[in-house]
C-alpha cells in the first residue's frame, strides 16, 4: 500500500543489520558498533550515528541525541520491536518503555515480521549502508567517538544530496515540510535513570553506591534511603522527599562529603586547617608555635599532625596556655616534642620547674696533648 506521511508527524527509527568493527589497541580485541538510524517520514530527513550496543541505555542515547539533531519533535515514534523500545511485544497493545513520556511522544511499534510498516527507514538503511557505510568500510577506526566524527559529515553530505526524482534535497525538504510542523524540545534533554532501593546508610552518615560513598543529612545515618542515577547526577531520597544531590562518580572507592550534612562537631573538626591551627599557637607562644610547626612538618602530610595539634589545644581545658607554654619551652629542650611528652610534663607538674639551660665548657687551648702549629711547619719534625 502506497502510505502517505503527514508532515511532521512520524519518525521511523531502526538498526542496520551491518556493522562495523572497532579495534581495542591496548588489548587487540574487535567489538562491532551498532549502527542506528532515524528518517522522518515527510521528507526522509536522515540521522545515522554508531553505538556499542542496542541495550536501552545507547538506545535513548541515541534518540535524545538525533532529536537535539532535528532541533524539534515529531509527533510519533515508530520503532520495530526492540526490547529496548517495547518491553512487551503485543500486537494490539504493547507495553512501550516509558522513557519516551519526557518528550510527549507516542511509540507506535511496527507489527511483528512486518517491515513494510516502516518501509521509510528499511529504504533508509538501505541508502545508509551504501553512502556512509561502503565508504567507511575500508577504514579502521579504534573507538566509537573516531567512527561517530567520520559518521558526521557523510551524514550532512547524504541529507544535502539533491534527489533524483525533484529537484530538491533531503534538507530543504526538511526545512520546507517536516520542521514547521514539529514540536519544540523541553527545556532539558532526558537523562535515563537507574534507581536503587533499601540503601542502608552508615553509622558515619554516608550512603554507598557502587563502592563509592556519598554523604546525606547526619539524622538519616543507619536509615534506609533510595537513590536515582544518572549517568551525571546522584539523587537520595528519604520517605519521597529529595536530602541529597551529588555528582555521580565512577571510582571504585573515595567518598564525598557535603559540610550541609554534617553535624557541629564533625564541622569543627573538618574546619581546622595548618593556617588556624597556627595562629592560635602563635597566639599562646613561641614556643607552642614551635611545636604546631613541628607536628605539622614532621609528617608526610600535614593533615597527619591535626590530631596531635588538636590534642595539644585541648589541654588548655584542663591547663592554663602560660602552663601550656612552658611545657612546650621544656620539651624543645629536651627534645621531645610529641603530645605524649607534653601531656606527661603537665601531669607531673614538670612545667613549674625552672628549666637549667646547659652551658658548654670551653676546652684549655694549652694542653700536653695539643700538637700546635710549629708541628705542622715541619720546625717541630724530626
Amino acid at each position: 500500500m502506497r502510505q502517505i506521511h503527514k508532515a511532521g508527524e512520524k519518525l521511523f527509527v531502526d538498526y542496520s543489520g551491518m556493522t562495523v568493527p572497532i579495534l581495542d589497541q591496548l588489548s587487540g580485541e574487535t567489538t562491532t558498533a551498532q549502527i542506528f538510524v532515524g528518517v522522518l517520514g515527510g521528507s526522509n530527513y536522515s540521522y545515522v550515528e554508531a553505538t556499542a550496543s542496542q541495550n536501552l541505555q545507547d538506545w535513548v542515547g541515541s534518540h535524545v541525541r538525533m532529536f537535539a539533531f532535528f532541533g524539534a519533535l515529531p509527533r510519533i515514534l515508530v520503532p520495530d520491536n526492540l526490547k529496548s523500545a517495547v518491553t512487551k511485544a503485543c500486537q494490539y497493545d504493547p507495553v512501550i518503555n516509558p522513557t519516551a513520556m519526557h518528550y510527549n511522544v507516542a511509540v507506535v511499534p511496527a507489527r511483528k515480521y512486518k517491515p513494510k510498516d516502516k518501509a521509510a527507514v528499511e529504504k533508509g538503511v538501505q541508502v545508509a549502508q551504501r553512502w556512509i557505510l561502503a565508504r567507511l568500510r575500508n577504514h579502521r577506526f579504534y573507538s566509537l567517538h573516531e567512527l561517530n566524527e567520520a559518521i558526521k559529515p557523510l551524514v550532512t553530505d547524504l541529507n544535502h544530496r539533491q534527489l533524483k526524482r525533484i529537484a530538491a534535497s533531503r534538507h530543504s525538504q526538511f526545512v520546507e515540510i517536516d520542521l514547521p510542523a514539529m514540536r519544540p524540545l523541553p527545556s532539558a534533554p532526558f537523562e535515563l535513570a537507574e534507581w536503587r532501593t533499601g540503601l542502608r546508610v552508615g553509622s558515619d552518615y554516608h550512603a554507598v553506591v557502587d563502592g563509592y560513598a556519598y554523604s546525606v543529612p547526619y539524622r538519616l545515618a543507619k536509615e534506609k534511603v533510595e537513590a536515582r542515577l544518572t549517568q551525571s547526577v546522584i539523587e537520595f531520597f528519604h520517605n519521597g522527599g529529595r536530602v541529597a544531590t551529588h555528582e555521580r562518580k565512577y571510582q571504585n572507592s573515595g567518598h564525598v562529603t557535603l559540610t550541609s550534612h554534617m553535624q557541629k562537631t564533625h564541622l569543627h573538626y573538618a574546619a581546622q586547617s595548618s593556617e588556624h591551627l597556627l595562629q592560635w599557637a602563635l597566639r599562646v607562644g613561641q614556643s607552642t608555635f614551635a611545636v604546631f610547626s613541628h607536628q605539622l612538618e614532621s609528617r608526610p602530610h600535614p593533615e597527619a599532625g591535626y590530631r596531635s595539634c588538636l590534642g595539644l589545644q585541648r589541654l588548655t581545658r584542663s591547663y592554663s596556655e602560660e602552663h601550656l607554654e612552658a611545657t612546650c619551652q621544656r620539651a624543645i629542650y629536651i627534645n621531645s616534642r610529641s603530645y605524649t611528652s607534653i601531656s606527661s610534663i603537665l601531669k607531673t607538674n614538670l612545667d613549674k620547674q625552672p628549666l637549667v639551660m646547659k652551658t658548654d665548657v670551653a676546652l684549655p687551648i694549652e694542653h700536653n696533648n695539643v700538637r700546635g702549629s710549629d708541628y705542622y711547619t715541619g720546625a717541630g719534625s724530626c
